[in-house]
């Protein structure tokens, strides 16, 4: 599995702590920056995660900003992209189970290391139940 991640420099340190969580887990990761603290606009790197789940180049994304609310956002805007917010294990494993989202977005000033870790495996183990929940994916991705 590959896994896009992109954050800004308020995400920048968790970023690297899931990138370095993600590689020993075995999985391949396309970072798509930011590379260090430097100030930047966290929509450009929403945006070009979510353009790589939708396009293929990677399976899914993980999006991280100060809190995670703009980078969701941005990531969002892209048609296709379903991602989540997630502050907890149970609403990781809910966005998977119900929403299929297919970008995990986290808060790198408001989510401990060891708690986002517990939320990107808990993400990435959760299968899509499908049945009803198909026809509500199917009703946002048309929109």
């Amino acid at each position: 599995m590959k896994i896009a991640v992109a954050s800004d420099h308020g995400g920048f340190k968790l970023k690297e702590e899931v990138k370095a969580h993600l590689l020993e887990r075995g999985l391949e990761v396309l970072d798509l920056g930011t590379h260090n603290e430097d100030s930047v606009d966290y929509p450009a790197y929403g945006k070009a995660c979510g353009e790589a789940v939708v396009s293929g180049q990677a399976d899914v994304g993980i999006v991280v900003c100060g809190t995670g609310i703009g980078i969701s956002i941005a990531a969002n805007k892209v048609k296709g992209v379903r991602c989540g917010l997630c502050t907890s294990v149970e609403m990781a494993t809910l966005t998977k189970q119900h929403n299929n989202a297919n970008v995990l977005a986290l808060g790198g000033r408001t989510t401990e290391t060891g708690l986002a870790m517990q939320i990107v495996d808990a993400w990435l183990d959760t299968e899509f139940e499908g049945g009803r929940h198909q026809r509500r994916v199917d009703m946002l991705d048309q929109m």
